[in-house]
């Protein structure tokens, strides 16, 4: 009897890891598409500052280490997955440091995405930034807790994958609510995990309730500060003297835009 709980055990967590990989490995698939296409359609180049290539090989190399982290994992290489933890404690503050930098970077030399509002694109990015640092950490430091570790770092890479899914959907077509549209289209990768863990466990394990709802939670909130006189405010001083503040505030479809 024991032998076969032993046999049992195992099973369901090798399903376990391939799972998680197979997330990684679409997710990070969804990011690079989007960036691909991008760059396939012109919509976006190479020549661009400097702070932008920065961010570009830091933010891959988080997508990077992710799916490593999942690969090492699933093929039983335990020591390199430690390893690679311990790099993620560095990585993931760059990744939030980085992610405020390109932000302004963008808002103050182009105005941002003209699809959505510019304090909404501000303040939300501002505060889902600081979430996916916050969910890494929490993961990070429960490692020895497998089922709260795996998922709050899914949670978190759904955050990631907004980019990247901005960039595949017709977001021009979503004005005035694009950016609301994207952030519920992200949630579909914890929201997986959540049918997963409910056909095979009977339950939805509480770290993807906690993480979900921190995002909504998070989101709300920033919506709230965005379109408040405060976060208006404090959205037209962070333009103020760019050419990012010749654009109007609202989303808006440029002159002679065509898909």
């Amino acid at each position: 009897m024991a032998t076969i709980i032993e046999r049992e055990n195992a099973t369901r967590s090798s399903s376990s890891e391939g799972f998680f990989l197979a997330m990684a490995a679409v997710m990070s698939v969804t990011i690079f598409a989007g960036f691909a296409l991008n760059l396939a359609m012109g919509r976006s180049t190479f020549a661009v500052p400097a702070v932008y290539h920065i961010h570009a090989g830091i933010f891959f190399s988080w997508v990077a280490l992710y799916l490593a982290q999942a690969w090492s994992i699933t093929t039983g290489r335990i020591d390199l997955h430690k390893s690679l933890g311990r790099l993620a404690y560095l990585w993931a503050p760059m990744m939030v440091v980085m992610g405020f930098v390109i932000m302004i970077a963008s808002l103050r030399r182009s105005g941002g995405p003209f699809f959505f509002d510019q304090n909404e694109f501000m303040i939300s990015n501002t505060m889902l930034l600081m979430l996916f640092g916050v969910l890494v950490i929490t993961a990070l430091r429960r490692q020895r807790y497998t089922g709260w570790h795996r998922r709050l770092m899914l949670v978190a890479m759904s955050i990631l994958t907004g980019p990247g899914l901005g960039r595949l959907l017709p977001m021009p077509l979503l004005i005035p609510n694009a950016w609301r549209i994207m952030m519920v289209i992200t949630l579909i990768w914890p929201v997986i995990g959540m049918i997963r863990d409910q056909r095979r466990e009977g339950r939805i394990h509480p770290a993807y309730l906690w993480g979900v709802g921190a995002i909504i939670a998070v989101q709300i909130l920033a919506d709230l500060i965005a379109y408040s006189s405060w976060g208006t405010g404090l959205t037209q001083q962070v333009l103020a003297g760019s050419p990012g503040a010749a654009r109007p505030m609202h989303a808006f479809l440029p002159p002679g835009f065509s898909m």
